[in-house]
Order: structure tokens, then C-alpha cells, then sequence
């Protein structure tokens, strides 16, 4: 018996995660984005579909039939976007997870870039966070923006002016040390430096959505977002990370 096929395939160095719902006109061009910009074998496409009506399933299965590096999962009903983010980060074997929204709206021409930076800062960083630059959205959801963040950015010291970009390179091990509630994925900066770690900022220009609507609203998620804001505040100020200076005996 050839003893390299009854091995696992290895696993690749990055997994690009992304969670959708209702996205059927987005999912195919945004793979063949992703193809264009990460170097064939590096990577894994680890697709969570977050109970979509749409037929974006569909649409998945057929791009799945000639990629043997994609993965999809799917929930019977919408669970939100933070837990099929990490519905897919539980599954994914990569060390380092690429992560984007699946509108369209990210571009990952910048992922290189960002890897690229998180390798070069070391041990020390635990992520790198895009930051929006040129956004298509229009004035009141900007305002809003602006406000949440620059409320959050007081409270939280979390280094970063955006959090809500989707575009995030995060190492899997330090994301599953964080704990999870239904908005972590607006919050990830914060809880990454909660381990002690640097979070790095890379510029990106922001898009359009491609096609669909948005599924988050202001009045949807104002109130919840002032809880989950407070908790977090809490969460990080309840961490003390130690710092190990022996280990004995060192060989295990």
C-alpha cells in the first residue's frame, strides 16, 4: 500500500473563513477572488452558510465540486454572524485564519499584506484588524459608525478606529482562547489584547455590496450593542494574564 495516500492531506497554513447568509449572487465571485490573490495550496475555504433561503447553498455545492479545499457548513436556521464564524473556525485547520464578510464589500487583494505584516511583528501580535478608509456606506450609517467606535475606542482602548471591517488575520489559537457571545466578531480586537497580545491595523479601501441588502440595521443591534459594549469593558478588565518565567522541568 503507497503509504502517502493513506495519510491526511496536510493542513494548510491559512484558513479564510467566511460566514453567509443569503449571499447567492456574492459567493462565486468572491471565491474567485480569493483564488487570485492567495497562492494555490496555502489555503482552505471554510464556507459556514447561516441558514440562507436564497439558494446560496447551491451555489456553494457547485464551487465546492472542483475545489477539494473547500469546506461548507451549514445551519439549519440564521444563528448570526458570529457564531458561523465560529461554527468555521472550529473546523478549520489552518494556523492562521483569514477572515472577511461574503458581500463583497471586502476585498482580500490585502490579505498578503496583512500576513505579511503579522508575521514581521513576531510572537508578540496576535492579529491584524483592517481599518476602512473611502466607505461606500451611506451618511447615517457612517455617522453611526463613527459614534460607535469612537464610544467603543474610549471605553475599551482597543487600538483600533474599526473594528466592524470584516477583513481580520487572526492566529486560530488565540481566537478560541477568546469567549464567545453572539457579537464577538465587533469586539475581536479588544479580547485579543485581553491575552496580552498586540493588534496590528492595516488601511483597506472599502466597497460597495455587491448585490443583496444588508442584514444588519442600526435600531436591530443599538441597544444590544450598548450591553455587549459593557460587558466587554468588564471581561477585560476581569483578565490578568500570567507570565511564565519556569518552567521545570522543561522537557515534557
Amino acid at each position: 500500500m503507497n503509504v502517502q495516500t493513506a495519510l491526511a492531506p496536510a493542513a494548510p497554513r491559512y484558513s479564510v473563513v467566511i460566514a453567509v447568509r443569503d449571499e447567492v449572487d456574492n459567493v462565486a465571485p468572491l471565491i474567485d477572488e480569493i483564488e487570485a490573490t492567495l497562492p494555490a495550496g496555502t489555503f482552505e475555504l471554510v464556507f459556514v452558510d447561516d441558514g440562507s433561503i436564497d439558494g446560496t447553498d447551491q451555489v456553494l455545492l457547485s464551487c465546492a465540486q472542483t475545489r477539494p479545499n473547500m469546506l461548507i457548513i451549514t445551519h439549519a436556521k440564521p444563528c448570526g454572524k458570529s457564531a458561523g464564524v465560529d461554527t468555521g473556525v472550529w473546523a478549520a485547520r489552518g494556523d492562521i485564519l483569514l477572515l472577511l464578510d461574503g458581500d463583497g464589500q471586502n476585498n482580500p487583494a490585502y490579505f498578503p499584506q496583512m500576513i505579511e505584516l503579522l508575521d514581521k511583528a513576531g510572537t508578540g501580535a496576535g492579529m491584524v484588524q483592517g481599518e476602512r478608509v473611502g466607505r461606500k456606506d451611506t451618511p447615517f450609517k457612517r455617522f453611526q459608525s463613527r459614534l460607535a467606535n469612537a464610544v467603543r475606542s474610549a471605553l475599551l482602548r482597543d487600538g483600533t478606529r474599526d473594528t466592524g471591517c470584516g477583513l481580520k488575520v487572526v492566529y486560530r489559537d488565540v481566537y478560541l482562547r477568546l469567549p464567545f457571545f453572539d457579537a464577538l466578531h465587533r469586539f475581536t480586537p479588544a479580547l485579543v489584547r485581553r491575552e496580552g497580545l498586540d493588534v496590528l491595523t492595516f488601511p483597506v479601501v472599502d466597497r460597495a455590496r455587491w448585490h443583496g441588502q444588508s442584514k444588519y440595521g442600526f435600531w436591530n443591534r443599538l441597544w444590544v450593542g450598548i450591553v455587549d459594549l459593557l460587558g466587554v469593558w468588564w471581561l477585560t478588565r476581569r483578565r490578568r494574564v500570567p507570565k511564565v518565567v519556569r518552567v521545570y522541568p522543561d522537557a515534557r
